[in-house]
Order: structure tokens, then C-alpha cells, then sequence
């Protein structure tokens, strides 16, 4: 398999389903270029090939930063909402004045809705499935049927219609791609993360690496749920926005984000 550059790879920063564009991209080549701990175009079904008949558009994005020169980043929190993180997260957000994207997995939205319901507004929330199964293992129907019921509750105890979609893990399969193109999602990935296991215990330390490594159009990954570990990117928000402030970086929504290097591009 020929093997793309770096620089071809990045050009862009969304790959693209259309005629088998993503596959040509050398799915087993990203994770290292890209600095994920696995693979995020990998899994089991990926059924594109029998089931062309759900494309669309034809053409899904998929997005791991927003290519712009304006100093813009997405700040985003997986698996949510819970009782332990999520509250406390919403408070160092709303203390330094950012808003954020938040990938709600239903069944956590069915559970602690009440968490968040007068605390979102200015926050958008994203499609995270509904229990966080690895949507590359499974087939089309039932990928649809988990999304529909996740934005489904999202809808109905939030009031929100999510628009973009990420997969549990990063996983992507054709039947995921086919599935976000046949229910309107643009699919969002990442470009850094919070490194919970290399820094624990020194959150300054975690923002440091993030205020340093950004760059404009980054989207960072968090987690609101799950154990101790979170201490970490809880800590380092402050330290973050206050970093990346003084950079003259300015916190927006991923959509938000969208939209301004859209807007930016055609200017």
C-alpha cells in the first residue's frame, strides 16, 4: 500500500467518504502520524461495500481538527453525563466563561439528565451512543437503531437535536460512516487529549502540555465519567483556559468551530 504523506493527510483536516476516499488514506498509517494510543479506523464489520444504497449526501466529514488560521478551540467531554465529574466540570467552565462540547452517551442522559438540564445552555452536546459500544463491530441497522434512540433521549430530556456524532474509542467502520451520512451527523475525532495516566497528580503540568501543543482549529478530548484519573483534566482547566487566553486563543463550541473556519475560508 502506498503510503501518503504527513502533509497530504493533514491537508484539509476532515477525511471524507465519497467513492472510498477515507479507505485510500491509509487507515492503519493515521493513528501514529495523528498520536492516538489506537486505532481509530479499525473494528470488525464495516459493511460499506453491501449496504451503498444508505449514502446520502454522498459524503460524510470526518473531523479531527478544523483547519483555520483564527486562534479558535473546541474544548469536548466524552461519556456524560455523571454524578461524580459532571457537575464539577460544569463549575470550572462556568467559572472561567467557556462553553464546551459534551458527547452524552443516552443511557447516562436517561440516568442524570437532571445534572445538567439548567446547566447546558451555552454548551452543545454531541450523539456518544447509547451504552459507548465500539460502533466498528457492528452492522448498519443496528448502529442506526443505537444513534436514533440515544438522540432520541437527548431530544426528549434535554431538549437538544445533536448534529455531530463521535464514536466510542474513535472506532470508525464503513456501517459508522454510513449511518452518520444517512442521519445528517458530521463525526468528530480529536487532535490532542487530556494525558490523565503521564500526568496524574499534576493537572499544571497537564495544561501546560496542551497550551503549548495547541494550535488553531484543535479540538481537545476529556472525560466527564470515570475514576480518579479525571482529577487531572478537571484540574487543568483553569490553568488551560487561562494559558491559552493569554495566547489570544478564544474557546468555542465544535459546530461553533465549524462554522467560523467556514466562514473564515470563504472570506
Amino acid at each position: 500500500m502506498r503510503r501518503l504523506s504527513r502533509r497530504a493527510l493533514l491537508r484539509g483536516g476532515a477525511l471524507t467518504l465519497a467513492g472510498g476516499a477515507l479507505g485510500a488514506a491509509g487507515a492503519l498509517e493515521v493513528p501514529r502520524w495523528c498520536g492516538w494510543d489506537h486505532p481509530p479506523l479499525s473494528g470488525g464489520y464495516a459493511a460499506a461495500d453491501d449496504t451503498l444504497s444508505a449514502i446520502v449526501t454522498p459524503g460524510v466529514s470526518v473531523r479531527y481538527y478544523v483547519p483555520t488560521t483564527e486562534p479558535l478551540v473546541a474544548l469536548t467531554l466524552d461519556d456524560g453525563p455523571g454524578p461524580k465529574w459532571t457537575p464539577k466540570f460544569l463549575d470550572a467552565l462556568d467559572e472561567a466563561g467557556i462553553p464546551a462540547t459534551f458527547f452524552m452517551v443516552g443511557h447516562n442522559v436517561e440516568l442524570h439528565a437532571d445534572l445538567v438540564r439548567d446547566r447546558i445552555a451555552r454548551h452543545e452536546i454531541g450523539n456518544h451512543t447509547w451504552i459507548h459500544r465500539d460502533l466498528a463491530m457492528l452492522d448498519l441497522p443496528t448502529i442506526r437503531a443505537d444513534l436514533t434512540r440515544t438522540a432520541a433521549t437527548i431530544e426528549d430530556r434535554l431538549g437538544r437535536t445533536p448534529t455531530l456524532l463521535r464514536p466510542p474509542y474513535g472506532h470508525l467502520g464503513g456501517s459508522t460512516l454510513l449511518a452518520a451520512d444517512a442521519m445528517g451527523y458530521q463525526v468528530i475525532l480529536w487532535n490532542l487529549a487530556m494525558r490523565e495516566l503521564q500526568f496524574a497528580g499534576n493537572p499544571a503540568a497537564q495544561a501546560r502540555d496542551l497550551v503549548d501543543t495547541v494550535r488553531p482549529g484543535s479540538i481537545i478530548l476529556a472525560h466527564d465519567v470515570g475514576d480518579d484519573r479525571r482529577l487531572v483534566g478537571l484540574g487543568s482547566v483553569p490553568g488551560l483556559v487561562a494559558g491559552l487566553k493569554a495566547k489570544g486563543y478564544r474557546f468555542v463550541t465544535v459546530s461553533e468551530l465549524i462554522a467560523a473556519a467556514g466562514v473564515h475560508t470563504q472570506a
